[in-house]
């Protein structure tokens, strides 16, 4: 390690510009100037002037080196520079305009956080070590799509992504942990935290508003160690869902794909040393396509179908070729629905289940948002329901409810609010709740009402009669097209987080997600399949 100043290397017997803190670290060297310094350099840490370093010094540098470059507001020497003469070399900046800024908020916020919430006595280096580590150790993961939007472009680690940015939300439950374990091993913290799993939690919380919900999910996903089937295996959002899934601990990841796809598309996304890690079949490598081929035939013989039409859909189409594994217990869940249209998907997966509005099948949307959870439906299979079918759908969401752990208060929703303004098309609304109390079902309901009686308690003032004990937690809608108007009308103007639809009542766990996904977004879906959420 060499440290240079003004007057070049310091170096043991220089007496010019010297004090205390550059004796203790000169060296014995015949090394006298920056650009002797430089040559089979491995590392360059700038903390100077602008043009301090030169193409030639860059030029002198040891293969695959690495320069930090830290004047502000313009460094040593640029990236332009450096890549003009030299295509190996990894930079890193101040400047938030150049890849590998290297930003303070990216350390000391969460340091002091972790410092803090331990009462720490002092900031020794252990905690400083573990800051560094845990940004990483966090730039090897895999960048979520929303960071890599905010930024307008793919992040993966590599030279041109070494650190992360200022900006990743995962930064305020990573390094604060970190620093809170190392300094409660030195034996810094005055009041240790006990519980480090909900402390992380509370941190997430923060910036996540589905973090608290989806703990017990999360928590029963992780107990049971679901074989998820993951059917979309040509799709990078998936295969890195996938990836994520398998090294959570959450389970087997199985893709539905080929391998050589599978393999190519995995690499591309930086990932290309999980392919050995996930499971990768299709039907070419299946010993049970004729099983799978003979249960299809059966359901399938007395709707038009014949033995060619069933060959094509189970060895060609990986929909029904994955809820064909589901049903023969070759996997515990499915996750589909990325590329293509939901309503199709859904058409393809009735091939092989009972997932239809005649079974009593629906589609249940949360939207979370100012810290509130309530359940929209239908929103993925009813077209046009009669009361007999809200009835239905007001069950699967009372499931739904309970497996989130909440308590089911269910409001059917209309512009009329108990038979004011009379209207053909408000009757369903109006009858679907004496359907209900025809059936005894064991969980509050009301109808009909408008959205604003059913979630405000000052505005169901006026219906003391009203049977709700507290704002509805579950609105069932007269039609699927008012449900997606509802959702994404909340997700887009309000910002609510939507965590689905999630398919209740099929027999097997099946998750379909809209083509828009995230890979966070596919990895929920995931979380709720394997902890059998409906």
């Amino acid at each position: 390690c060499i440290v240079c100043d003004t007057k070049g290397v310091i170096y043991q017997g220089r007496t010019a510009g010297m004090n205390q803190w550059k004796s203790a670290h000169a060296i014995s060297t015949d090394l006298r100037t920056l650009e002797e310094a430089m040559e089979g350099a491995d590392v360059f840490l700038g903390v100077s002037v602008k043009g301090a370093v030169t193409q030639d010094m860059v030029m002198s540098m040891a293969k695959d080196a690495v320069i930090f470059a830290m004047a502000n507001p313009d460094p040593e020497v640029t990236p332009e520079e450096v890549h003009e003469v030299r295509e190996d070399v990894i930079v890193a900046t101040g400047r938030s305009d150049y890849p590998n800024q290297v930003n303070n908020v990216l350390g000391f916020p969460y340091l002091f956080r972790g410092a803090l919430d331990i009462h720490a006595r002092a900031i020794n280096d252990e905690m400083k070590i573990a800051c560094a580590e845990a940004l990483a150790e966090l730039a090897r993961e895999d960048v979520p799509d929303e960071v890599a939007m905010a930024y307008g472009k793919a992040l993966k680690f590599g030279r041109d992504y070494i650190i992360p940015t200022p900006f990743d939300p995962r930064l305020i439950h990573r390094i604060p942990p970190a620093v809170a374990r190392a300094g409660m091993e030195t034996g810094a913290a005055r009041r240790p935290i006990v519980d480090m799993d909900a402390y992380e939690l509370s941190l997430k919380s923060r910036m996540d508003p589905t973090a608290n919900i989806l703990r017990s999910i999360n928590t029963r996903a992780r107990n049971a160690q679901a074989r998820m089937i993951f059917a979309e295996g040509d799709d990078p959002r998936v295969l890195r869902a996938a990836v994520q899934y398998q090294r959570a601990g959450l389970g087997e990841a199985i893709v539905v794909g080929r391998d050589a796809d599978v393999k190519t598309k995995l690499e591309a996304a930086g990932l290309g040393d999980a392919f050995g890690e996930i499971t990768v079949t299709n039907a070419a490598k299946t010993p049970h396509l004729e099983e799978y081929k003979a249960f299809l035939y059966s359901r399938m013989q007395r709707k038009g179908f014949d033995r060619h039409d069933v060959h094509r859909l189970a060895a060609r189409d990986r929909h029904v070729f994955s809820a064909l594994m589901l049903a023969h217990g070759h996997g515990d869940g499915l996750v589909t629905g990325a590329t293509r249209k939901s309503a199709h998907v859904l058409e393809l997966i009735n091939h092989v289940f009972d997932a239809d509005a005649a079974h009593g099948a629906a589609g249940v949307t949360a939207v979370i948002h100012n810290g509130r959870i309530v359940l929209i439906s239908d929103t993925l299979v009813h077209e046009w329901p009669d009361e007999e079918d809200l009835a239905d759908i007001a069950e699967r969401c009372a499931d739904v409810a309970r497996d989130l752990g909440l308590e089911p208060r269910v409001a059917f929703v209309s512009f009329s609010t108990f038979g004011y303004p009379v209207s053909e098309r408000a009757e369903k609304m109006h009858i679907a709740p004496a359907v209900l109390k025809k059936r005894g079902v064991d969980f509050e309901y009301e109808g009909e009402m408008t959205v604003d009686v059913a979630l405000n308690a000052r505005a169901r003032e006026q219906f003391p009669f009203a049977r709700l004990t507290d704002n509805a937690n579950i609105l069932v809608v007269p039609a699927r097209h008012s449900a997606s108007i509802s959702v994404k009308l909340m997700q887009e103007m309000a910002g609510a987080t939507v965590i689905g639809p999630i398919l209740s009542g099929v027999d097997k766990p099946i998750q379909i997600c809209s083509t828009n996904s995230t890979v966070n977004d596919i990895m929920n879906m995931a979380l709720l399949a394997a902890s059998k959420v409906k």
